[in-house]
């Protein structure tokens, strides 16, 4: 069954919330989760917030079409109200975004009114603990325009795999590394000014002293900010599947390496690789 709001949920409670319930959180096998569709009817963008989005992350700004990543962005709040729920099993605190793939059917107006949907879609085992899917939809009219599913990982004691092919089993990637397109200096600021635009404050990422509490030497890049930046130096097709892998994290302030070839792109420090990720055109719809 969907329930509907009547309005955008604030994050901060929600994190304040996720925060409080995840010590009583201990992830087992068979776990059940909640998943019925969360649906705000009538949304209209913030297009000052907007600007701020697009200026942080390199997109050009005042362009009628939202960039790709943008609609994570508004479904944020409503995932979050999802995984800070009590019947939501895994702990908020200490959850890492491990992957993303978004499809883009067709272009969305920044003036347009959506419908916007978000539902968690599963649970299954990883070598490291276990892995909630998170589905987010954009609809106008009743057809989904945008879609995306995020995988977030909560850690915790496993059994060793089976196979290296079990859930989780990180494989060699074969392919030559992509030749460097142009080095990035990070400032210490990027996390919180993307966390003004998103409205993602999560702790870790906007200051050195937060960032430590969570076992990080200093603050951390977000990992869609990451992919944000890199979208907007790569481009992407009006209809296009996109999925991207965020391998480690991005230590700010930071100097990093964007790297692409075709349909494929890279962030990387030094010899370490911190995103991995690939675009598509698909046929217009």
């Amino acid at each position: 069954m969907p329930v509907t709001l009547a309005r955008m949920p604030a994050l901060a409670p929600l994190l304040a919330r996720g925060a409080l319930l995840s010590p009583l959180k201990r992830p087992r096998a068979g776990d059940r989760f909640p998943d019925d569709w969360l649906v705000l009817p009538e949304l209209r963008l913030d297009l000052a917030r907007l600007a701020a989005y697009e200026r942080v992350c390199g997109f050009a700004t005042g362009e009628d079409a939202l960039p790709l990543t943008y609609p994570h962005v508004l479904g944020f709040p409503l995932a979050m109200r999802l995984m800070s729920a009590r019947a939501f099993p895994l702990p908020l605190l200490g959850l890492v975004h491990t992957a993303i793939d978004v499809t883009r059917h067709r272009p969305q107006p920044a003036t347009g009114v959506y419908e916007l949907a978000v539902r968690v879609d599963g649970l299954r085992p990883h070598r490291r603990g276990t892995e909630a899917a998170v589905t987010t939809e954009l609809r106008t009219a009743g057809d989904v325009v945008w879609e995306s599913r995020s995988t977030y990982l909560a850690r915790h004691a496993t059994a060793p795999p089976k196979t290296p092919d079990a859930p989780g089993a990180r494989r060699p990637d074969p392919r030559a590394p992509l030749p460097a397109r142009a080095d990035w200096q990070l400032g210490a600021d990027v996390g919180r000014r993307y966390g003004a635009a998103s409205g993602d404050r999560n702790p870790i990422h906007l200051h050195p002293l937060t960032a430590r509490l969570f076992g990080f030497p200093r603050a951390v890049a977000h990992g869609m900010w990451t992919v944000a930046r890199c979208l907007a130096a790569h481009g992407a097709p009006e209809a296009v599947r996109m999925r991207a892998q965020f391998r480690a994290p991005v230590l700010l302030p930071g100097r990093v390496t964007y790297a692409a070839d075709a349909g494929r792109f890279e962030l990387r420090g030094g010899d370490r690789v911190h995103l991995v990720g690939d675009v598509s055109a698909l046929p217009p719809v």
